[in-house]
């Protein structure tokens, strides 16, 4: 076998030469009787033939360079272009003929025979195909029990060229059992050999009859509702489950095994598509300088990505962190050629660096992200809070006016409301500020509130991926607790279309679905990593952390609710504020800061006075229950 792949090419070339000698001799015998096809004359006639056959029709194949294809990959097109050249050759052959008037034998025979070559040339290569993919080395020698049972989800374009794929370089480690599609007029026939077995409904009972070790879900084209019923349907099967992405993903990458990935949680959550009014956010950012602070961070970066694909003309990032910025900077320079991108290290705490910042580069947008998010980090240090979200808020805020930005948009938290911890308060006293900010400038302040963010730094569902791979336990602090959560990149294009909107003093906030219990969330990425909850992987409860609760909310009682053009987005009523009472405020939390000794129980009854609606929540002692 190796020997044939070392000379394949002399071994396709001598397989070529003997078709075309044997062609001519089949099809003179096939013309003739026996008397007329061993006569002398007949005899010169063939052997003329061959010569000059052989002569054009190696000259063809190998001006087409079809010594060149790698047999083990050749595909239809590449029979095809057998096929024409042979039925070329054979032309050229009869041209030959009463050109230069060589005694030949009839066109008819010369048909004939290039017609054997071309049926021939295709067949002995399929053969040889056949034998390079199952050979004497392949899955037909190896024990059936020792490759993964395979079911495949979908029964499209992207299914057929998955089966081509994990034939060729799976097969010893996969068994394709069979596919499932919806589509009834597809049952029972097959795709790439690959027989079609039932619909959505039938995947437990196959994956219980045949033992199904993994399943790819190879639909690129579905709704997110169907998605998320049918892998619903999946992970209780206990299969592995593999997932081809979108259309655009696999566009980028031709190979789809590599783009199978493993099922994100998001899948499951099935949120529907953003539609958003392009128009009316190209028109703000198009040719316009946009700053984005916490740009390195899960939101920032991903408020980049989506700003940069409305050309601006200069996108400048502002970040403490510089590893984080450096990767984005990295990141959108090699895609986006034609904008000025700007990385720039710096703190919003730091008003000089601000000042010099905004001096320089005159934004006319402003997205504010940069913040302490953790909230129990922040119980433990909420100088920190004060200091990050607060007066670097106020700073930024400060900055937009002095040097003339359009707009200022502030990214909120759920948090904010009635919030039982120090970054909820602090972030709703950042609510206040760009409230009282819009009522004295010209920029127009906004604040978009939203809750947690799949995939997010420090966000739950990263942590509970790195326990399933550590072998467990999954932590999960308390059995009923729920959260509201969207995908980043849909939270962020709707900071974008409320930007949009944004008149000035709003408070917007976002359409976050249904909201998710964390435990049946943990259930849910165990199952679809292909293990058990509480069998092989231990889920345990560890108690609320300081300052958390167990539910959030996304409106203040006190806020009404305004509909926009996007279902995605509402407008919370604008309260009363009054700016002196606001820069009090502000007096009060500085003097925390310029004595640091403050106990932390201090800090939250000043916290408490300048947030009313801050109700610290007592520490209760952590238990751990095994579920």
């Amino acid at each position: 076998m190796r020997r044939i792949r070392k000379y394949r090419n002399v071994v396709l070339f001598l397989m070529d030469i003997l078709i075309i000698f044997g062609s001519y001799f089949a099809t003179s015998f096939l013309v003739n009787d026996l008397k007329g096809f061993v006569d002398t004359k007949n005899l010169a006639l063939i052997k003329n033939s061959v010569a000059i056959s052989l002569v054009i029709y190696l000259a063809v194949f190998f001006a087409l360079e079809l010594y060149k294809n790698i047999t083990r990959y050749e595909n239809g097109k590449d029979y095809f272009k057998y096929i024409i050249a042979s039925g070329f050759s054979a032309c050229l052959v009869i041209v030959a003929k009463f050109l230069f008037k060589l005694q030949l034998v009839n066109i008819k025979q010369i048909i004939l025979s290039g017609i054997i070559i071309a049926v021939a040339t295709v067949a002995y290569r399929v053969v040889i195909r056949f034998i390079l993919t199952n050979g004497t080395d392949s899955v037909a020698n190896r024990p059936e029990e020792s490759r993964k049972n395979l079911l495949i989800i979908g029964a499209g374009e992207a299914a057929r060229d998955i089966i081509k794929v994990l034939k060729t370089t799976m097969r010893r480690t996969c068994n394709i059992i069979g596919l499932i599609d919806d589509n009834q007029d597809k049952y029972n026939y097959l795709i790439s050999g690959v027989k079609v077995l039932g619909d959505r409904y039938k995947i437990k009972e196959i994956c219980r009859i045949y033992k199904i070790d993994l399943i790819f879900f190879s639909i690129t084209n579905i709704s997110s509702q169907d998605k998320r019923e049918i892998l619903q349907i999946c992970q209780e099967t206990g299969a592995k489950i593999r997932i081809l992405p979108s259309t655009a993903d696999v566009i980028k990458n031709k190979s789809l095994v590599q783009n199978l990935r493993d099922v994100d949680i998001e899948d499951i959550l099935g949120r529907d598509p953003v539609v958003l009014d392009n128009k009316g956010i190209g028109k703000l950012i198009k040719n316009k300088t946009v700053l984005v602070t916490g740009a390195g961070g899960s939101i920032g970066s991903e408020l980049c990505r989506q700003i940069i694909k409305f050309n601006p003309e200069r996108l400048v990032m502002l970040d403490i962190y510089e590893n984080s910025l450096y990767d984005i900077e990295l990141e959108l320079k090699s895609e986006y050629k034609k904008v000025d991108i700007k990385a720039v290290i710096g703190s919003v705490r730091d008003v000089h660096r601000l000042e010099k910042i905004f001096s320089e580069y005159k934004p006319y947008l402003v997205f504010h992200a940069a913040a302490h998010k953790h909230v129990p980090l922040m119980e433990d240090s909420p100088i920190e809070a004060i200091k990050n979200n607060v007066f670097g808020t106020f700073n930024v805020a400060n900055c937009a006016d002095k040097f003339g930005a359009k707009k200022m948009i502030l990214i909120s938290t759920d948090k904010a409301v009635n919030p039982t911890n120090i970054m909820g308060a602090s972030k709703r006293l950042c609510e206040m500020i760009v409230q009282v900010k819009n009522k004295e400038s010209k920029t127009d302040y906004a604040a978009v509130r939203f809750g947690n963010v799949l995939g997010s730094n420090g966000s739950v569902v990263p942590l509970f991926k790195k326990q399933i791979e550590q072998g467990g336990p999954v932590t999960v602090t308390h059995k009923d607790i729920i959260r509201y959560f969207m995908t980043i990149p849909e939270a962020t294009q709707l900071v974008l279309q409320a930007m949009s909107y944004a008149e000035g003093g709003e408070i917007f906030v976002l359409d976050m679905g249904e909201p998710v219990k964390i435990y049946d969330l943990a259930v849910s990425l165990i199952k679809l990593s292909g293990y058990e909850p509480n069998v092989d992987i231990p889920i345990v409860f560890t108690g609320l952390r300081p300052g958390e609760k167990l539910y959030e909310e996304l409106l203040m009682q006190e806020e009404g609710l305004q509909k926009t053009d996007n279902k995605k987005i509402y407008i919370g009523e604008l309260t009363d504020l009054d700016e002196k009472d606001i820069l009090y405020k502000l007096s009060k939390l500085q003097s925390i800061i310029d004595d640091e000794n403050t106990p932390i129980e201090h800090i939250k009854e000043i916290i408490h006075d300048v947030v009313p609606t801050y109700e610290p929540k007592e520490n209760k002692k952590k238990e751990t229950v095994n579920v």
